[in-house]
């Protein structure tokens, strides 16, 4: 198996082909077309995505709403102990303090989302209520947390062991620098999951997922823990609707995972929609939000991550990525756990 160290890095911009092979594991398969009419297909940032996406078509697959299954599947990482980067695994900010935000989107433009919440498992669910139940589309803090628990949500603690023995680890030297999917790089040390790094905050912080129901109902959900260390009330681009999550039931639908902060400045997944809209296939929609990001933000892209997925109307699914790295899942009638490389600006040099 082809040894991801052994990655040469590449110029800017250049054309760097997907490779079907890293960390000992096999990436085969086309890029997913266009679905036949009548049928469903969900997709997820990140080889964690896997497990989300069979939750999902647990939904989908008997002829569920999209927006049930994105909501169902994307609960799978938010209770995964051993995933760092989002849910109640999560790493904490620089205070100790674990803070979820989600956001969720239906077709119609119908949307929800929670920031900085605190002591809850479920973020996704929250968002769901604050869309259904709600005449606002986003609430934060100690604000989201009051409405958690007028409906019913139960609190917990969500700083496990694991997770508070790896900020103390931090806090020798409290250094803050985001490492380029950091998570992913440490995905096989761990049985499968991601584990982070203690010395360094991921860039990997978020399980995006887009669905397409038999129906032809289009849906997503963004949700993540965030960067770890963070300052005590960061909020990157995962619930802000137009940033990390953006759905058009005439178009399609969009989702970034990275450094939130440069999908905010970018309005990326909105972004990528209107690209979508003019035209563009899902792949080359994701690659001109990328590189308009690189554009304006030349130096800084060397060292840090985004990635879009995306999908369309008619179920065609592309992403793209600055650096080297970036995954997504796939499942439909045909493939149930399909990993799939993404393209991207640089290719990144692991060691």
């Amino acid at each position: 198996m082809t040894d991801r160290r052994s990655f040469l890095k590449a110029s800017l911009l250049g054309a760097a082909a997907p490779v079907l092979a890293w960390s000992g594991k096999l990436f085969a398969g086309p890029v997913p077309g266009a679905l036949s009419t009548g049928t469903a297909r969900v997709v997820s940032t990140w080889d964690f995505g896997v497990a989300a996406n069979q939750a999902a078509w647990a939904i989908l697959g008997p002829g569920g709403r999209a927006l049930d299954a994105v909501e169902k599947g994307v609960q799978v990482p938010e209770s995964d102990l051993k995933n760092h980067s989002v849910g109640k695994g999560g790493y904490p900010d620089r205070d100790g303090h674990v803070t979820l935000d989600a956001s969720i989107m239906d077709a119609d433009g119908n949307c929800g989302a929670v920031a900085a919440l605190e002591n809850i498992e479920h973020p996704i669910s929250v968002a769901r209520r604050v869309m259904e139940r709600t005449p606002h589309v986003l609430l934060v803090g100690a604000g989201a947390l009051q409405f958690a628990i007028a409906q019913g949500f139960k609190q917990q603690n969500l700083l496990t062991p694991e997770a508070e023995a790896a900020w103390h680890e931090w806090l020798k030297t409290a250094h803050y620098q985001p490492s380029i999917n950091s998570e992913v790089r440490d995905y096989g040390k761990s049985g499968g999951q991601a584990t982070g790094m203690p010395g360094g905050a991921g860039n990997h912080d978020t399980i995006g997922m887009l669905a397409i129901d038999a129906q032809g109902r289009l849906a997503g959900a963004c949700t993540t823990s965030g960067m770890a260390w963070k300052m005590r009330g960061r909020v990157g681009d995962s619930p802000i609707i137009g940033a990390g999550l953006y759905v058009d039931g005439e178009v399609g639908g969009a989702t970034s995972t990275g450094v939130g902060e440069e999908v905010i400045r970018n309005a990326g997944s909105f972004l990528v929609v209107e690209l979508m809209r003019q035209g563009r296939s899902p792949h080359e929609a994701c690659k001109e939000a990328v590189l308009r990001i690189v554009k304006r933000r030349r130096e800084a892209s060397k060292t840090i991550q985004v990635g879009f997925l995306a999908m369309n109307r008619a179920g065609e699914v592309g992403a793209y990525a600055i650096q080297r790295g970036f995954t997504y899942a796939v499942c439909d009638a045909r493939r149930q756990d399909a990993v799939l490389p993404s393209e991207s600006v640089y290719a990144t040099s692991y060691s």
